[in-house]
């Protein structure tokens, strides 16, 4: 072993530090970058005392995936770890299909590791990655957060999701396999101009004449993930002085809300809306910026599957019926993504949108101080027609239902996203 593997080998191993993980996932597709990353993982391992467990993800897009998987799992026996292939089969065909693989990718692997006990997950991206990300993001004009380095963590659903090898050249980690004699393969998609990622590829040959080559174009999105740290602890702290949840809405003082640089009152006001509507993804900045204006002119807005409104006083926002009004899941199932049901058992029940019928038969839903846009959205026990229980509109009192995000979720989470 020479200096630079030891090195590589620390690099990877510090990212577990300073509580490490009596066991780790690694994910490998079998390409170069992930199939380095698993044999430096798996040296640190054997001197840490770590127990790993390999993971790949078959998308079912290529024919070749099953073989590469395979692939994987000889080098993982052969380094004595275990490893699972998973297979995702959901997609329909609609929407764009590298997100929609990249987040059925974190699903299955979040899903993987929970099974198995395991916290912490590595992900195989470069300093390659950061520096392409940055190029496909610029030319969407986007803002900090857009251009900002990929974290060297992230918690998704559960697992926090490391990235041992962010900060090591792609080049580097092709010397160490070949030096070694270690397989990996080459996936045809990388020289295929139809990706962007690749054309992307190809014009960071030029830039790097100009002096704008990889490394420079990583170092300023590692710099302006510095500048999103700040950006996010100042909308946390900003937050917590106007913010509070009141029956699954978030509640805004409106007074103090337009005080706000706008770059702060957008961030917060995003992050409303995915905890509202439990998307992963907000509006985009030119929508965002709209509802800012509307705002402030104290107008009503519907964005997100949310309403956007309250009073002089106070900001609302909350789900909108029309985006609900159609779900409906079993008594003991988590309701739109956020809610759930606690009282008796009711056999044939199911939870729905409360809606304007449901809203009739509660007397009493005046003296809970939640609007009735507010409560048509929230979760109603149903069989059949039959209303059982609308907790939240206090009828009757015997069934609750809880937040499964809570209000300090809200909060920790303007930090961590």
């Amino acid at each position: 072993m020479n200096p630079l593997d030891a090195d590589m080998i620390a690099t990877v191993g510090q990212i577990f530090h300073p509580v490490i993980p009596e066991k780790i996932g690694v994910a490998v597709s079998g390409g170069g970058d992930s199939m380095a990353m698993l044999h430096l993982a798996s040296a640190w391992a054997d001197t840490a005392g770590v127990e790993i467990y390999v993971v790949t993800v078959d998308h079912g897009l290529r024919a070749e995936a099953a073989l590469e998987a395979q692939l994987v799992a000889k080098v993982a026996a052969d380094l004595g770890h275990s490893h699972d292939t998973l297979h995702w089969k959901n997609w329909d065909g609609s929407g764009n299909l590298q997100d929609s693989a990249r987040q059925a990718r974190y699903e299955l692997i979040s899903e993987w590791a929970e099974s198995r006990g395991i916290s912490q997950v590595a992900l195989g991206h470069t300093v390659d990655d950061v520096a392409e990300t940055f190029v496909m993001r610029l030319a969407r004009e986007a803002g900090v957060d857009g251009l900002a380095a990929m974290k060297a963590r992230r918690l998704i659903d559960g697992v926090t999701f490391v990235r041992p090898i962010l900060r090591i050249e792609r080049d580097t980690l092709r010397d160490f396999l070949l030096r070694h004699g270690h397989q990996w393969v080459d996936d045809p998609s990388n020289d295929d101009l139809k990706f962007e990622r690749v054309r992307v590829r190809r014009a960071m040959q030029a830039l790097d004449a100009l002096g704008i080559g990889r490394d420079t174009l990583a170092t300023v999105a590692h710099n302006l993930a510095s500048a999103r740290e700040a950006l996010a602890w100042q909308t946390f702290m900003m937050a917590r002085n106007v913010v509070h949840a009141e029956g699954g809405c978030i509640v805004i003082d409106r007074k103090i809300f337009r005080t706000f640089h706008d770059e702060i009152a957008r961030r917060l006001l995003i992050h409303a809306l995915k905890w509202v509507s439990t998307s992963r993804y907000g509006p985009r900045r030119a929508t965002a910026n709209r509802v800012l204006n509307a705002i402030r002119q104290a107008k009503v807005f519907t964005l997100h599957g949310c309403h956007v409104g309250g009073n002089e006083d106070k900001i609302r926002i909350f789900r909108e019926y029309d985006a609900v009004k159609d779900h409906i899941v079993h008594s003991s199932a988590i309701w739109d993504n956020r809610w759930k049901l606690v009282g008796p058992a009711v056999p044939g029940a199911c939870l729905r949108a409360l809606g304007t019928e449901g809203l009739r038969q509660c007397r009493n839903w005046r003296e809970t101080n939640l609007a009735a846009q507010v409560l048509m959205a929230t979760p109603a026990l149903w069989r059949g027609e039959v209303l059982i229980a609308a907790p939240l509109a206090g009828q009757p009192r015997d069934w609750k239902v809880e937040l499964i995000h809570t209000e300090d979720d809200f909060f920790s989470s303007l930090m961590t996203h």
